[in-house]
Formats: C-alpha cells, structure tokens, sequence
C-alpha cells in the first residue's frame, strides 16, 4: 500500500469518526451506555407506637466510565438538626460509602421527603444496605424525562392580609377572621420525572420531584410515609415488578396539603397522594426513554449570610405587651358565652325568648328584654374581641421562641455566616439543583423560570437541614409567619443562592 493511499484511509476514518460524534446527542460522545441500579430498605420505627404505613430509605445509584452518583431519600422529617435523623447520619453514611464502596461524598445526594413519620435508629445503617443492594443490581439504562401536573392535592399555606403582612397557616395557631385575608401565595404544580428504563423495557426506576409538606397524617395516627409514601406506591404498584419511586421533595418550605385546617372531616394523605402517585403516571406515559450519556454532578459550597433578628424580637415583645394590655375584663366566660353565640345567632329580632313577649312588652310600653339584648350583645362583642387577642397572642408567642432560638444559635456560632452544600446533578434531560433547607415555593419558580434547561427541578431538605429559606420579600413580613421566624438566614442569602444555582446551571 502506497504511503498517500494509507493516509487518506486515516483521513476517511476520523471523517467518520467527527461525523459520529456530531450526530451523537452532546455529552454522549465516546460514552458508555448509563448503568443504574435501585434498592430500598424498610426504615419503620416499629416500637414508637402503631404504624399504618411503612417507611423506607430508597437508593438509585447512577455510574458511567468517570463518574458515580448516589440518589438516596429518607421518609423522614429532615436529614439531621430536627426530628428522628441525627446530625452525624450524613457524615456516617458518606464515610461508610467511600471506604467500602469508593463512592465520594461530593456524588452522594440525600433528601428528606419532610413526613413527619419516626424512623429506626440504625437508619444510617440501613441507609448504606440499601445503597449497597442498588448498587448489586446495576444494569443500562435508557432515560427519560419530563413534567407531570398537579395541582388539586396542595394549597399556599401563606395569607396575605389586607394590613400587608402575611401569616400562615399551621395547626399551631389559629387563623385570623376571614375578613382579614386579602389573597394566598402561589403553588407550583410541576412534577419532575426522572424515568430509567432497562434495555428490555422494564423500569429501573422513577425519580419525581415535587413541591409540598407531606404532613396530613392518617385517620388512625399511626405511624406513615405520608401522602408521597403513598404517590410512591401508587406508582411501584403500576410499574414492571421492582420498580422503585424515589421522591425529591422540592421547594415546599409554604405549601401545605389541601384543606389542611379541616375539622369537618379525618385527616388522611391516602387520597391526596393517590392522586399525586397517578399524576406521575399520567407525565410518565408521555417520556420516551433513549440511550443518553449526559451525566454530570457538580459540588459546590456557599456562604450565606447569617440573620441579627435581635431588632426583631424587641418589636415582637413590644407587640406581645400590646397586645396583653389591650385584653379588657368581662362579664362572660366559655359556659356562658357559647349559649348566647348560638340563642343571637339562631334568631337575631328575638333572641332571649319567644317573639310575642317582645310584642307584649311593646304594647305595654315597655323594653326590658331590648336593653337586655344590649348589654348581652356588649359582652358577647367584648369577649370575642378578647379571642381575636389571644390568638394573636399565641402567634406572637410561637414565633418570638422561634427568633430567640436562632438568634442564640447564631450569636452562639461565632460567625456571621454559614456554609451550606450545594449539589448540581444532570441525567440526560434531567436537570437538579439542591439546597438543605426548606425552600419556598417562590425560589423554586425563579430558579426554573431563568434556567436555560427544560427540564429544571429544585430540591430542598437535601444534604443537610437549616430550618426554612424564604424570599428576602417574605423575611421582611417581620415575624407574621412561622418561615419568616423559624429561619437562621439573612434576606440576602436569597440573591447569593439564586445565582449560584444560576452558575451550577450552566455548569450543567
């Protein structure tokens, strides 16, 4: 073979070559196909009291030839800080993953679903078996992604007043009287959907991310994974045999279930996350799964700024004193205000007794009865107006301990600001930016409105827990709801995090 013949044989091969690898979606380039493999272990508490549902830490674990990723969630409360999970799980479970199974903590993604259900104690154990059987069950994967739409199973849990403040709603306080209340916060009726599909159309997994508390409980009491752990059955149930539902709670720092305050009826997640369960059934249908190696995970630190509420609890004491000093004595008490409320209300002309005595009074030219309705409206209004007081009260009551808790934890810190974790994670189409705390649902809409990716999803209560995150707008509310109180952050932390997912994005 001539040298000029054996150098246009070369130049063929890497023309074919650059073809190939144009045609090829980007990123898939010289990739080998995606492995996945999901697992999950029974978390239940079984001695904290009847269980009516099981809880479960769940493990997807996401490796191609440079890089492993982990995907684990808890039906629990919170990754450490709050609740049954304890602040050294994440740590353990990192550890015990790079040492026996070489997986770097930077690539290990654990969230919350925020149930208030009671796990085992040796969840970080069970939390590493699960990722170890996941990891045991690997094989290539085709994905998908997209949305599904849900928005009967949730509602803003903040009301905006007409006085301009907001307050929310929470079964630790009463609402204040409808006339108050100008409008409610928005909703994000998105789901994510992660699909993971074997080479022989079975369904590896499904990861779906969404934005409420899961905390309406179970007519029983007992102990539950809430209204995701039911979506996630729903969906397992409905799938190839084996298939594991993974939840991603997203930004649901104010947004409570439906009809949260009801008394009219058992509270009861069953329906609402059946609902939820098979609206990701609906978004799952239209995601075609291909062979996709886009794969990437960025790790990243930020510092955000600590909040100095000591301004604020002075006022909220001030308020506090108001408000104790405004309570006037009164002639009523529980027993006998209630039968007045129900006589003045079932018959306003004639309440103290049947209308021909008013008549007979009147024809005599007398008013007895009528100054009687005076003076026991009177009461009925200065008792009432002492209610309005007292619940007004207990709001200021619940949120200044919650301000002077954190003021003491931030003093206590030493330092004016605070490293959190941030994880970017892309699979094919699917794009994930986390935070540790409990977002609100107005930063997850911001950061998926100025994405440049389709498909973008935000999860909170992952890699950690800081309490909540409101808008800088919402902290400004001064004390009114419990995110604006129950929060260690600054409002600037809002810009600095928004712009740093901005750059994870693009990283991604």
């Amino acid at each position: 073979m001539s040298k000029h013949s054996c150098c246009r044989r070369i130049l063929t091969a890497m023309i074919a070559a650059l073809a190939l690898v144009e045609w090829l979606p980007a990123g898939m380039a010289a990739a080998a196909q995606l492995r996945a493999g999901a697992a999950k272990v029974d978390i239940t508490n079984t001695e904290a009291g009847p269980v009516n549902d099981p809880l479960f830490v769940k493990a997807l674990v996401l490796k191609d030839d440079t890089t492993t990723a982990v995907i684990i969630t808890v039906d629990a409360v919170a990754v450490g800080e709050i609740g049954h999970i304890k602040n050294d799980y994440l740590a353990k479970v990192r550890s015990r993953l790079e040492k026996e199974l070489g997986i770097k903590p930077q690539s290990v993604l654990v969230n919350a679903s925020h149930c208030h259900g009671v796990v085992c104690s040796d969840v970080d154990r069970r939390t590493f078996e699960a990722v170890l059987k996941a990891s045991q069950n690997m094989v290539p994967v085709n994905v998908g992604a997209g949305v599904g739409h849900e928005n009967r199973i949730m509602e803003n849990r903040r009301l905006k007043l007409k006085n301009g403040k907001e307050i929310d709603s929470r079964h630790a306080y009463s609402l204040p009287p409808d006339d108050e209340v100008a409008e409610v916060g928005p909703i994000d009726p998105q789901i994510g959907i992660l699909r993971l599909d074997a080479n022989d159309g079975r369904t590896v997994a499904v990861v779906y991310n969404f934005a409420c508390h899961p905390i309406q409980g179970v007519p029983n009491g007992g102990n539950t994974a809430d209204v995701t752990g039911f979506a996630s059955k729903v969906i397992e149930d409905n799938l190839s045999d084996g298939t594991i539902a993974l939840f991603l709670q997203g930004c649901g720092g104010d947004i409570n279930p439906i009809l949260y305050k009801d008394v009219e009826n058992p509270r009861n997640a069953e329906p609402l996350g059946n609902m939820l369960g098979l609206s990701t059934l609906r978004g799952l249908r239209t995601i075609k799964c291909r062979e996709d190696g886009r794969f990437r995970v960025v790790h990243e630190t930020v510092s955000l700024p600590r909040a100095d509420v000591a301004e604020r609890i002075i006022a909220l004491e001030a308020e506090q004193q108001r408000l104790l000093s405004s309570l006037k004595g009164t002639s009523l008490n529980l027993k006998t205000f209630i039968p007045l409320v129900v006589k003045y209300n079932v018959s306003g002309e004639f309440p103290a007794y049947y209308s021909h005595r008013y008549l007979h009074e009147r024809m005599l030219g007398r008013d007895d009865l009528l100054k009687l309705d005076a003076e026991n409206r009177r009461n009925m209004k200065a008792y009432i107006e002492n209610i309005y007081i007292m619940e007004q009260l207990t709001r200021t009551q619940t949120n200044l301990a919650l301000l002077r808790k954190h003021q003491a934890d931030n003093v206590a810190a030493g330092t004016r600001t605070i490293d959190v974790e941030l994880l970017g994670l892309r699979i094919a189409d699917f794009v994930l930016v986390t935070f540790p705390g409990e977002l609100t649902v107005q930063i997850g809409l911001n950061i998926k409105k100025s994405s440049p990716h389709k498909n973008t999803f935000v999860a909170g209560y992952t890699n950690g827990y800081i309490y909540y995150a409101p808008t800088a707008d919402q902290l400004m509310n001064a004390g009114g709801a419990q995110e604006d109180s129950d929060c260690i952050l600054a409002p600037e932390w809002q810009k600095l995090f928004e712009d740093k997912a901005a750059e994870l994005l693009m990283k991604l």
